[in-house]
């Protein structure tokens, strides 16, 4: 089994603060995560002028609009992360919201794209995402299987390379919402690779995943979970991010290869003392 590409999801996370982003892509990579993941948004567009203006308290002021401009990184920043990660040698990459924030990505040469759950049933953006041929993670929280069988086309229609990302869109996820079984049917309906972006609190559903040959991994990751917004209860802290990535290291290992009938050698000399009252 092949191990799967470790995406830790900042998202919004870092609160608008450069330096909680730059911690948090140290932990990732400090971890055993092969890339971290970020969310950009146009707010005009992604939002209606009477959800930005309406009254929301929060850090940055008291309506929506100051809420969602706070989180935002800008080019500033982006440069910033970009310059980072690259001095760390570990990926980077974010899931557009909108065509503007896509065009604004184009400039770092990415190497992957996100197609967060939201954004699955929005075929002009999909399109507009596929015809770039970068490889790209669609996440099928909140779809329908026409949802997904458009995507797919979309994608298969412009020759663009991308695996699907089984998904359940509640933060946190309750363990028996996860529904795993899902990701094989996945595989076989559609005939790529799948993974798993997860929600849960703890491991032990990711884990379960794991062994589902899963080629993707995704989790929220946090530098406190008692921090102020909406996904940092779903996001794994530090120890959690070590936790996971040392468990999956040591489930791979323990799995090994099949061979029925072989004695290993430190097996030998117990199987020797423990036997020696038998006579055939």
């Amino acid at each position: 089994m092949k191990k799967p590409h470790l995406i830790a999801e900042i998202g919004i996370n870092h609160n608008g603060d450069i330096k909680i982003a730059k911690e948090l892509i140290k932990n990732a990579k400090d971890s055993g995560f092969d890339s971290v993941k970020f969310q950009k948004r146009t707010i005009e567009i992604v939002y209606d002028k009477n959800t930005l203006d309406s009254p929301r308290e929060s850090p940055w002021g008291k309506t929506t609009r100051d809420q969602k401009m706070g989180l935002e990184f800008e080019k500033k920043e982006y440069d910033e992360i970009d310059l980072f990660c690259k001095d760390l040698s570990i990926d980077w990459f974010s899931s557009a919201w909108d065509v503007k924030s896509l065009n604004f990505l184009d400039q770092y040469k990415l190497k992957y794209n996100k197609i967060a759950s939201a954004m699955i049933v929005d075929h002009k953006f999909l399109t507009e995402v596929a015809k770039r041929k970068i490889y790209t993670f669609i996440s099928t929280g909140m779809s329908t299987k026409e949802n997904i069988d458009e995507a797919v086309n979309i994608f298969k229609k412009n020759n663009c390379s991308f695996e699907l990302m089984h998904c359940i869109s509640t933060y946190p996820m309750k363990v028996e919402d996860a529904n795993l079984a899902t990701i094989n049917a996945l595989k076989d309906e559609y005939k790529c690779d799948v993974g798993y972006s997860g929600h849960e609190n703890g491991v032990a559903v990711s884990l379960a995943a794991l062994m589902l040959g899963i080629s993707s991994l995704e989790r929220h990751i946090t530098l406190d979970r008692s921090m102020y917004g909406s996904d940092q209860s779903a996001s794994l802290e530090l120890s959690g991010m070590k936790n996971l990535c040392n468990s999956i290291d040591k489930m791979l290992l323990a799995l090994g290869k099949p061979s029925i009938g072989k004695i290993i050698d430190d097996e030998k000399p117990i199987a020797k003392k423990l036997r020696a009252h038998i006579s055939n």
